[in-house]
């Protein structure tokens, strides 16, 4: 994960945006496992966010704040060039916390390993995975 965070914070100085995120909700796509969701904002963005937000999901969430308008924040989005959107590794239900444990437990003898471990043993081992895969993921606007 530490690679995915580093690489959003460079984007987002690389191109000088205020927001940088490697996914974004319809109409644009994830690329990057759902649950490995990085978000990262200059501090003159979010303090404006804090300042002139006033929806309620633009409170909560803070971040729809900064993409939801076009034009309003100069926003990036990190895409992986091969396209993972459709996996799921969150835990949001007791299925995902099923999938997550029996990731643990193939590495149970390591703890460095990354998203592109569990990426490798998603393709050697798809039955680990496919408890969650029918679960449809929630919205910030889904309650």
């Amino acid at each position: 994960m530490a690679g995915l965070i580093d690489l959003t914070v460079n984007a987002l100085l690389e191109h000088d945006v205020d927001f940088a995120a490697n996914r974004l909700p319809p109409p644009f796509t994830r690329t990057y496992p759902i649950g490995l969701d990085v978000e990262v904002c200059t501090f003159e963005a979010l303090e404006k966010a804090w300042h002139e937000a006033i929806r309620q999901h633009e409170r909560e969430h803070v971040m729809p704040y900064l993409y939801e308008t076009e034009g309003r924040f100069k926003v990036w989005q990190v895409n992986q060039p091969k396209d993972f959107g459709k996996l799921r590794w969150t835990v949001d239900t007791p299925a995902d916390l099923e999938v997550i444990r029996k990731i643990f437990a193939y590495f149970s003898d390591r703890i460095d390993f990354t998203w592109l471990d569990i990426l490798e043993l998603n393709e050697k081992s798809p039955d680990i995975f496919k408890t969650n895969q029918s679960i449809v993921q929630k919205t910030l606007y889904d309650h």
